[in-house]
């Protein structure tokens, strides 16, 4: 399926999804619970939706209610093997596979083909490391692992995600004797492990911070049950802020901050880099951008999801817009800095494709195109955003948002987009 976007101008308020990433880490943590917890406004996405799924299958309880979830807790894993499906969700996988290693039988691990390509083999070497016996294909799902690991000191790379260390410290305090993480390399993402970290201490569990982003040890310990509060997901509300910059005409973005932070809150520091005047008023923001953006160097090492919309802004840009240090982005559902670089050169904009991401002249003049995302959400939307702004596009996989943000294309044709499927 395809969708057709034609040129847009957008009005109106939107309310901003809740965040994905706190959403798993939450229904997680509230599953490694001896007892009962309610986690407020949570994202309902194909993604969380698996997650889901994996904590009924290994032994919680979880009812809806409306836009809450109450969740009892795994007091012991049930023992024998299980298969749990991910599936497109790396997030999802990477925790259920620590998790699995804390209990007794084989647990085999799957997804869909996208998932099939992303990698494992840092987190199923520290698991190995651990005591766990893991298979896998080639270091990429599906995977094997069969527990129980008692816990201990490993050291792991940070250079590929951030996913595989989370996923130690979410597994830890259910260990015997608690697991002590040294990071070898340079951490990508940063702000996911703080995430973590701060859910972690939501459901009553402290981390010892030794070395920050170097070292860290977590002791055995018991998670308490709670209330946690999903905050809006601003991986969401950088693709709309980019709509608003390319395409807005009084439009505003709803959002709910809480008291979780989040890395890709840097979006509006960035914007206002370019030249954008940013209004943030009772949990509203405005934007009002000048007919050129300045330009700018950006380093996304810990905001990786940023690439698809700040690279789309080089649209509307009188300078080069230069994105670096975001190679993991190659590591997500798809390789996303290869298919930004291929595909925004079909609309105008020249690209210069880095090891670490991308470099982005403005166009002489844009021009419609059929435009492949790769069954990748963030890229769909970027492209989207980019076709209202350009006009004449068609792109590919609107079935992709169901991922992160389900009503995506419905939210955007109700404050003025114009995307039909074809």
């Amino acid at each position: 399926m395809n969708c057709k976007v034609e040129k847009s101008k957008l009005n109106g308020v939107l309310a901003c999804p809740p965040n994905k990433s706190y959403t798993h880490r939450a229904i997680f943590l509230a599953s490694l619970v001896n007892g009962k917890s309610i986690i407020k406004n949570v994202l309902r996405s194909r993604d969380t939706n698996a997650t889901i799924e994996i904590c009924k299958s290994l032994g919680a309880e979880i009812q809806e209610a409306g836009s809450n979830l109450k969740v009892k807790g795994i007091d012991k894993f049930d023992e024998g093997d299980l298969t749990l499906d991910a599936s497109n969700s790396g997030t999802t996988i990477r925790i259920a596979a620590a998790i699995s290693a804390v209990r007794d039988g084989k647990t085999v691990l799957t997804g869909d083909e996208s998932l099939k390509k992303r990698p494992m083999k840092q987190l199923t070497d520290a698991l190995e490391s651990l005591g766990a016996k893991c298979e896998s294909n080639d270091g990429r799902p599906p995977l094997t692992v069969i527990g129980k690991i008692k816990g201990g000191e490993i050291t792991i790379p940070g250079n590929i995600s951030s996913q595989f260390i989370s996923a130690l410290f979410i597994v830890a305090p259910r260990t015997e004797i608690g697991i002590t993480v040294n990071i070898s390399s340079e951490l990508v993402s940063k702000p996911y492990l703080d995430a973590t970290i701060s859910t972690m201490k939501k459901f009553g569990v402290e981390v010892e911070v030794i070395e920050p982003y170097k070292k860290y040890k977590i002791e055995p310990q018991e998670y308490k049950h709670g209330t946690v509060t999903i905050p809006s997901d601003f991986s969401s509300v950088a693709l709309l802020l980019s709509a608003a910059v390319l395409v807005g005409d009084g439009f505003t973005v709803k959002i709910s901050i809480g008291d979780l932070a989040q890395g890709d809150e840097a979006i509006i520091d960035i914007l206002e880099k370019l030249g954008v005047n940013i209004s943030m008023h009772n949990n509203t923001i405005k934007v009002k951008a000048p007919e050129k953006l300045r330009g700018g160097k950006f380093d996304l090492s810990n905001t990786p999801d940023l690439l698809p919309p700040l690279s789309i802004l080089a649209l509307k840009s009188g300078f080069p817009i230069e994105l670096y240090n975001v190679k993991h982005a190659r590591y997500k559902e798809t390789d996303r800095i290869a298919i930004l670089a291929r595909e925004l050169q079909k609309i105008g904009i020249k690209v210069t494709e880095k090891e670490d991401g991308l470099i982005l002249d403005p166009p002489d003049k844009v021009r419609g195109a059929k435009l492949n995302s790769e069954d990748d959400h963030r890229l769909f939307m970027a492209f989207c955003i980019a076709g209202m702004y350009v006009g004449d596009c068609t792109v590919s996989n609107p079935e992709s948002v169901d991922v992160s943000y389900p009503s995506f294309i419905s939210d955007m044709n109700h404050v003025g987009a114009k995307i039909s499927t074809v």
